[in-house]
């Protein structure tokens, strides 16, 4: 493509994509590459990063533009999953800005937790893995420990297992255990995800959620070291068996990164 204007004035992300090649007019064989298109601080304005001409450059920012990310976030209570909050609220993204976190544009939580539940959520620029991971047909578990006001009978545990009625309809089976008694903290997996189930499941039989933590997606259980606001990055070769897709061909580069030691990284609290 060629160079519509001046990029330092691109305002517009849908205007330029990560990985677009751009020929400097007036200049035969000078070619650019677009490899960065984060947010500016403004939230608006798309800084746009170029490589030069060196081949080199130019092969190793196509690498980075092209590879996939996938992210594990321990969330924080008091913070939103979406893109932006019309309020003005934090979102998982800021959590992650404020990290360091590597956030293209295209990276997607996978699976909701509302404003004030905690625990494990996962982030990828996948969006086959995306699909496999939520949709209703696979039937990806969920399992959630929830902190009660007071423990439940075991009349409405069983009412909960087979499945209960909500305003959006029956829930389907569900697998519930108490795994400790003061406070009262049951452990419930969910193979669907609605907006607030498991709130409004225990609000259906009369239990309030003080706590609500999520400590496994599928096979990726929450790591006891991820503690409240760290985030690490998956290996996509995990994320993969996760949504029951074949492993991805590692680049050179990829596979000398996986031999490294996963690292955990902290947020720095406002």
């Amino acid at each position: 493509r060629s160079l519509p204007r001046d990029l330092v004035r691109v305002t517009d992300p849908r205007q330029v994509e990560v990985g677009d090649v751009y020929l400097k007019p007036g200049s035969p064989g000078h070619a650019m590459i677009v490899v960065d298109l984060a947010l500016g601080a403004d939230g608006r304005t798309p800084p746009v990063t170029l490589a030069g001409t060196d081949p080199g450059a130019y092969l190793r920012a196509l690498a980075r533009s092209s590879a996939e990310v996938a992210l594990l976030l321990c969330k924080p209570p008091g913070v939103m999953v979406t893109a932006r909050d019309e309020r003005g609220r934090r979102t998982v993204y800021d959590v992650l800005r404020d990290a360091g976190a590597p956030v293209p544009p295209d990276l997607r939580y996978v699976g909701r937790l509302d404003y004030d539940s905690e625990g494990l959520l996962l982030l990828t620029t996948d969006g086959q893995l995306a699909h496999r991971l939520t949709h209703p047909r696979y039937h990806v578990a969920r399992i959630y420990e929830a902190t009660l006001d007071r423990l439940p009978p075991a009349r409405d545990l069983d009412r909960l297992r087979r499945g209960i009625t909500l305003s959006d309809g029956s829930t389907a089976p569900a697998d519930l255990e108490v795994v400790r008694r003061e406070p009262p903290v049951v452990r419930i997996t969910l193979h669907e995800g609605r907006n607030r189930q498991v709130r409004r499941m225990f609000e259906a039989v009369g239990l309030t959620v003080s706590r609500l933590m999520r400590v496994r997606y599928g096979s990726v259980e929450l790591p006891s070291r991820l503690k409240r606001g760290m985030w690490m990055e998956m290996p996509e070769a995990e994320a993969c068996a996760l949504a029951g897709l074949p492993p991805p061909q590692p680049s050179r580069q990829q596979d000398e990164r996986a031999k490294r030691p996963v690292k955990l990284h902290r947020t720095q609290p406002r």
